[in-house]
């Protein structure tokens, strides 16, 4: 029989987080892009051998659809997006966070409130991705029938129209 446990952060819990987050980009500003997505990936790697409860885990998932979002070649995340990220994952390029990850159960749960955190301030990029590559697998699904635009075409078009909408709504909120 599982447990559930609910935890509420408070303004002041979050401002905590936030101001955490804060010095953590600023220290990511003389860290290479390379070495910050590295450090997410060893987070994920180390998450992946030492295993984690279900809550943190769904939450590591979020962490690789970032730097999935990075790297995806066919995305193409406009430079201030892709900045934007980077910095998000800035938090987890310090070697030292607030819960040492060797806590077994514990360890990662400062990590996946700053993932929560950086999903709402990333919420519009991350829905677009996420789009992009539902739009992208129907495609590549479909493309068996007489598609009038090439695959590089329909990508460029769909993209800048995911991107401007990203921006629209970022505008929005």
């Amino acid at each position: 029989m599982g447990l559930r446990v609910t935890f509420e952060l408070d303004e002041d819990d979050l401002k905590h987080f936030r101001l955490i987050m804060r010095q953590a980009r600023t220290a990511a500003t003389r860290i290479a892009p390379e070495e910050i997505v590295a450090a997410a990936e060893e987070l994920l790697a180390s998450n992946a051998s030492k295993g984690s409860p279900a809550f943190i885990a769904e939450r590591l998932q979020k962490l690789r659809l970032l730097i999935d979002m990075l790297s995806d070649i066919e995305w193409r995340l406009p430079h201030r997006e892709a900045d934007r990220v980077l910095m998000a994952l800035a938090y987890f390029a310090e070697p030292e966070d607030l819960i040492p990850d060797h806590i077994p159960g514990l360890g990662f749960l400062d990590d996946a409130i700053m993932i929560e955190l950086i999903c709402r301030e990333l919420k519009h990029e991350i829905e677009a991705y996420q789009d992009f590559c539902d739009f992208r697998r129907r495609f590549r699904r479909d493309s068996g029938r007489s598609i009038r635009v090439s695959r590089e075409h329909w990508l460029e078009n769909r993209r800048k129209a995911l991107q401007s909408r990203m921006r629209r709504r970022k505008r929005k909120d």
